[in-house]
């Protein structure tokens, strides 16, 4: 077993997990796991440059997780940015800030990498259940993108595609400089009609209607799940592998469209950092759901971030 850290720097959170991974077998035993909702990619969208402040958030949660890594004495540590470090014109501002403190150079990688990492991250320890048809897709609905892979065993196709929770938030529910709240039927249609563009662009290189079971990773998916469990608080064991039916997501979805900011922040399971974005988010997955057919969905805790501790245990080789 290899001690190794990860670290998944998105547009909306930055996580960490700290493990002890068997590269041979990929099994993987979890020490620290925590998340931080720092906004990195806050106006990338319109701006094209990292905001001052998204970085200095961002740096201060590096400082947070530099001190459990050195604590827990993790041999390797891997640092994944995804879409809105590569979005930015000033992104050497963030590489130089994450080096000062980590001391490791963040890998900016490309969406079809990022796919690839959630994908073993997140089918790992379902290859063994004969309850779960093959093939999986498994889809990553991020803040500034989302990824989807489909495969057996290894990856067979994969494709990033830029329609995520924050970017269609910021691009299709902001007047005036406000998130309007709710959002008017023409808002909702244009974030439909963009998210339906951003499906045929994946469905060029991913034959998402092959799908025999959908995987769904990341905040909006498992907050979703945490909504349709009624949670009282946020419960990783309880929401991991649960299964969400088509008609349940549809019937949140719409709900979260149509409700306040107040009212979506008196939803027990939500995370403060996601109660503007989250409409957005639900309405991907549901749009996603509805064009591959699937009738529920199977959501996953372990993602990206899995993925890239176990690629770290294998570079450590």
């Amino acid at each position: 077993m290899k001690r190794v850290a990860a670290v998944d720097c998105g547009t909306n959170s930055i996580r960490l997990l700290v493990a002890d991974v068997d590269p041979s077998t990929g099994e993987l035993k979890e020490l620290d796991r925590r998340m931080q909702i720092v906004r990195l990619g806050q106006g990338v969208d319109r701006t094209g440059r990292l905001a001052p402040e998204a970085l200095e958030r961002t740096f201060a949660a590096c400082r947070e997780y530099a001190a459990v890594i050195k604590g827990l004495g993790a041999q390797q540590v891997r640092f994944v940015a995804t879409s809105a470090s590569r979005d930015a014109e000033n992104r050497e501002d963030f590489v130089r800030g994450v080096v000062d403190i980590l001391g490791v150079q963040p890998e900016v990688i490309t969406g079809d990498q990022e796919a690839e990492f959630s994908f073993n991250g997140a089918t790992k320890e379902l290859l063994g259940r004969a309850d779960l048809a093959r093939p999986f897709l498994v889809v990553d609905i991020g803040g500034g993108s989302t990824e989807f892979v489909l495969g057996d065993e290894t990856v067979r196709a994969a494709r990033s595609v830029d329609v995520g929770c924050v970017r269609m938030t910021e691009r299709h529910l902001v007047h005036g400089g406000e998130i309007t709240d709710p959002p008017t039927a023409r808002q909702v249609d244009a974030m439909k009609a963009d998210i339906a563009a951003a499906l045929d662009r994946a469905e060029e290189t991913v034959p998402l209607r092959e799908a025999a079971t959908l995987v769904g990773l990341a905040g909006s998916v498992t907050t979703v799940a945490g909504i349709a469990l009624g949670l009282e608080h946020y419960d990783s064991d309880a929401i991991h592998h649960a299964r969400v039916p088509l008609a349940k997501v549809r019937e949140i979805t719409e709900h979260l469209l149509s409700s306040t900011h107040a009212e979506r922040a008196a939803i027990p399971v939500l995370h403060p950092g996601r109660i503007d974005v989250i409409a957005a988010g639900a309405l991907v997955l549901l749009s996603i759901m509805e064009r591959t057919g699937a009738e529920e969905v199977v959501v996953s805790e372990h993602d990206i971030l899995d993925g890239i501790a176990w690629h770290a245990a294998l570079d450590d080789e």
